[in-house]
């Protein structure tokens, strides 16, 4: 999970210099596309691809929809919500997983796991708004952050639904059935768009954005996180998203940005403490 957080934060950072090149349902249908070609590719030289692990492929049509869902969400709300803002959004996803996990998989919540939840919260939105408390209050929550807010909810269920549909697949095969299904859906909620796209005139960016999130951001995190989630609870596993932005702010400074100010790193230790605590086994 702690690779998860470094690699989703990358796709924040180019994902926000793609979003208004191309639509959000072209560009995730052919990123979940490629993504099922690496991953079930792996799934056939490794463990194999049995003809079981396809019983019931409803159950890869409701993780496919959750997570192409929450993607398309995203790119359209990093239309008009700056990064900053959608990463603030995004730290509400642990929480909502909490309580998803309690409603479907009757997960509870010690004293101990609330408490470093609370500490990465904060940590993570100092981070965010970078130590500046007054960035914090005029925060404003625009379309673009409700639209998000809409798509982290599909993420957050997403954590307690793995482990409740999965019948014993390994995580690379459960992967490939979610980003088949995903690629499916997308295909046809958004093959106008895709149609209408002029692939070959599109900005240098857009294809490094869609490699990046179709194979690190896509094929290796979706494993990551389907491994994680039939290990650790819901909470936990959402819990490493609180690292985000102290990973997008490494991701921005190798794109050129300005080095934050040293407060910054106050939220960065509150983030790494919070886990700290959550990886105790309870």
């Amino acid at each position: 999970m702690l690779l998860f957080s470094l690699l989703v934060a990358g796709s924040f950072s180019l994902g926000a210099l793609a979003a208004n090149e191309v639509s959000p349902a072209a560009l995730n249908a052919v990123r979940f596309l490629i993504a099922a070609c690496v991953v079930g590719s792996v799934a056939a030289a490794t463990t194999g691809i049995p003809r079981a692990a396809f019983d019931a492929p409803w159950r890869y049509l409701v993780l496919g929809g959750l997570f192409s869902f929450y993607f398309v969400a995203m790119f359209e709300g990093l239309k008009t919500a700056p990064p900053v803002s959608a990463a603030a959004v995004f730290t509400l996803t642990p929480l909502m997983a909490a309580g998803f996990a309690y409603l479907l998989l009757r997960q509870i919540l010690t004293l101990r796991m609330v408490l470093a939840l609370a500490i990465g919260a904060v940590g993570a939105l100092w981070v965010i708004f970078r130590a500046d408390w007054q960035a914090f209050r005029v925060f404003e929550i625009g379309r673009g952050e409700k639209v998000f807010f809409v798509g982290c909810i599909a993420h957050a269920i997403y954590a307690p639904m793995v482990p409740r549909l999965n019948r014993g697949e390994a995580p690379v095969v459960f992967t490939f059935g979610t980003l088949v299904a995903g690629a499916v859906l997308l295909f046809l909620y958004g093959w106008s768009d895709i149609a209408g796209t002029n692939w070959a005139e599109l900005p240098r960016i857009v294809w490094i954005a869609i490699l990046y999130l179709s194979v690190p951001a896509s094929a290796v995190t979706f494993v990551l996180v389907q491994y994680a989630a039939l290990r650790l609870p819901a909470a936990k596993v959402m819990a490493y998203t609180y690292l985000v932005p102290s990973w997008v702010i490494c991701w921005e400074i190798l794109l050129g940005r300005p080095v934050p100010q040293p407060l910054v790193l106050i939220g960065v230790v509150l983030t790494a403490a919070a886990l700290l605590m959550l990886l105790k086994h309870e």
